[in-house]
């Protein structure tokens, strides 16, 4: 069974987090930081209020490889703070070189996701899409130790189609980005205006919630 979720910033504006509650959307990811300075401004409110309108919750941070990847695991954790036993795992959200040579960014991924592991005391998701991973997936196939190290981690795949591929070193991805909110079946969202980032999670078990360590 899948069950439905939006991804939301400062893009989106002022949320009313009752009437997204209260449409068939179960979780939320709400964008905290991005490289080493930036707080999206919305992420205090969004994250208050979607865990007050009942909605399972999720952090991520827009990595920008080109400056410190432990500075920037800091600054997200320091902005999102303590997860509770139901908020879904720290997001890494990476999809730009930044200026930096595919190598140096691969080894920046291994860097923040091993960093934010240890500040959160979980496993740190990553969002990517395949026409920026597949940047790094030659440098994969000649490292096996960071290919386990990042196939072990659940994947949250963005791609506007109707199945979409999965990159090398995951199976399947945990969560989908199916939809922008304008195609491939994005539907307006109540509470929101204009368009929305639209998600998968594909639900195990029906009688159980979004899962913290979701599975494919």
């Amino acid at each position: 069974m899948r069950v439905r979720g939006i991804d939301v910033s400062h893009y989106q504006g002022s949320i009313n987090w009752q009437q997204v509650a209260g449409s068939d959307v179960a979780f939320c990811f709400v964008k905290a930081t991005e490289g080493m300075y930036v707080v999206d401004p919305f992420f205090k409110d969004n994250w208050a209020g979607s865990a007050a309108a009942g909605l399972q919750r999720g952090a991520y941070h827009f990595g920008r490889p080109s400056t410190k990847a432990q500075t920037q695991a800091q600054q997200f954790f320091a902005t999102v703070g303590p997860l509770g036993p139901n908020d879904l795992p720290p997001v890494l959200d990476i999809e730009t070189l930044d200026g930096c040579s595919a190598q140096a960014v691969l080894q920046w991924v291994l860097d923040f996701t091993t960093d934010a592991d240890a500040l959160f005391g979980r496993q740190t998701m990553v969002y990517t899409d395949h026409g920026f991973w597949e940047k790094l997936v030659p440098l994969l196939a000649g490292d096996p130790a960071a290919s386990q190290s990042l196939g072990a981690r659940p994947l949250w795949l963005a791609g506007y189609v109707a199945a979409p591929t999965v990159p090398a070193p995951w199976q399947a991805w945990s969560y989908w980005q199916y939809s922008d909110g304008t195609v491939n079946g994005g539907t307006p969202v109540p509470g929101v205006a204009g368009a929305v980032d639209q998600n998968w999670f594909e639900q195990a078990d029906p009688e159980s919630p979004t899962s913290a360590s979701p599975s494919p």
